[in-house]
């Protein structure tokens, strides 16, 4: 419906029409993609460039731990005694925890957990180490490291950009960025129903010329063969004619010079007449190709033009198109990381709720153990007095039967 409406319109009010749309210039599309904050300002956001940093680390010394087990001594300088120990431990504990895999009896899986919870403590024991003495600083970037793990790093350091890129970014900025979008999607639709107009308009054009430019060649090809047919009918005539007036001559000499003067001038007259046909056949033919030229180069500064036209709107889509595939990774990964995050809050949320049913058990432990002391308590003062009581009444009875006996 709109490509229609378009159609029926010029050239000059669709042109008008799509640069009618809000245009705006390369300094505020780029103001709206880049953050206007430069530093993280809420204690959550630095928390995530955190994690982010600390996984960073991580895997950089994983990936330098396999070159340092292989050969911790040649660079025993660098890393340390203590390091150099915490390494050959490492290696030692991998080394016995590999055996015990390849034997896999069941007898050892409480032995084999055992391991691999020392092997987790080795390492931590090793990151630790690394961080207090800075050796990541002091070993070569060339030392060691495999191609997976330089990838994992490398996608961690990219993935921290684009994530500190969408802590940088606010509501607004978030809320710009989607109406520049919009914007473009309808210039876009708008620059493509001209492009199809135009693209309409010059076929028809080219078509239109076509036709007349065949008509043009059927008028000069029927010229040429009536031109041909009258030279050939001449040629005849004055052949005929010639022998004709031989044979005339040749019974006639005394008579044929009236004769022969007579043919030769209507010979002439029908010459003078066939220059005649020639040159107007030559000047109608020189103005019809003049014609054909003329609209030959009319119809070539048409395509050039139709081509700079849309070369132009050809780089101005490529741009719009990279600068979409790019937002449209970023919103990828952005999704990614909502998903981890959202997997972690998930899992914080639930050991919080442990935590509470934890706290709960215990204060009700505690209530029940008061509870169980105050009632011992009272026993005891319970038994306590009784005991008491009954003392204080055995003397008396002793003393009423002395009385008796001395009676």
């Amino acid at each position: 419906m709109m490509s229609s409406k378009l159609d029926d319109l010029p050239l000059e009010e669709r042109l008008s029409d799509a640069a009618s749309i809000p245009n705006k210039t390369k300094a505020d599309l780029l103001k709206t993609i880049n953050p206007s904050r430069k530093t993280l300002s809420s204690r959550e956001a630095k928390l995530i460039l955190g994690v982010l940093d600390e996984c960073i680390n991580q895997m950089e010394i994983a990936s330098l731990l396999r070159t340092l087990l292989n050969c911790p001594e040649a660079l025993s300088p660098s890393l340390g005694e203590e390091v150099v120990r915490a390494l050959k431990e490492h290696h030692r504990l991998e080394e016995k925890y590999q055996a015990m895999v390849l034997d896999g009896s069941l007898e050892q899986k409480e032995q084999l957990a055992k391991s691999a919870k020392a092997i987790q403590d080795s390492f931590r024991n090793i990151v630790r180490l690394f961080r207090a003495r800075e050796v990541l600083k002091r070993i070569e970037p060339n030392t060691g490291g495999e191609m997976g793990s330089q990838n994992l790093r490398d996608g961690l350091c990219e993935l921290r950009e684009v994530v500190l890129e969408r802590l940088l970014t606010t509501p607004t900025e978030e809320r710009d960025r989607r109406e520049m979008m919009l914007e473009v999607s309808l210039r876009h639709s708008a620059n493509q129903a001209v492009m199809d107009s135009l693209d309409k308009e010059v076929a028809m054009a080219i078509k239109a010329k076509d036709t007349e430019i065949s008509m043009l060649n059927n008028k000069v090809h029927q010229l040429r063969s009536s031109l041909h047919q009258m030279e050939k009918g001449l040629e005849e005539s004055v052949i005929r004619t010639q022998q004709d007036a031989e044979k005339q001559s040749q019974s006639e000499k005394k008579t044929s010079e009236g004769k022969r003067a007579r043919m030769q001038q209507e010979a002439n007259q029908l010459r003078a007449q066939f220059n005649n046909v020639i040159s107007e056949n030559r000047e109608g033919e020189l103005k019809l190709r003049k014609k054909k030229y003329k609209e030959e180069t009319e119809i070539e500064n048409l395509i050039q033009k139709y081509d700079a036209e849309m070369g132009e709107k050809q780089t101005e889509l490529e741009e719009i198109t990279c600068m979409h595939e790019k937002d449209e990774t970023e919103l990828t990964g952005l999704e990614e990381l909502f998903a981890v995050m959202n997997l972690e809050y998930s899992q914080i949320m639930k050991e919080r709720q442990e935590a509470q049913e934890k706290r709960k058990q215990q204060e009700k432990e505690r209530e029940m153990q008061s509870q169980a002391a105050t009632i011992i308590q009272a026993h005891w003062r319970g038994f306590c007095v009784r005991k008491a009581t009954k003392a204080s009444a055995k003397p008396k009875k002793g003393k009423k039967g002395k009385g008796k006996k001395q009676k």
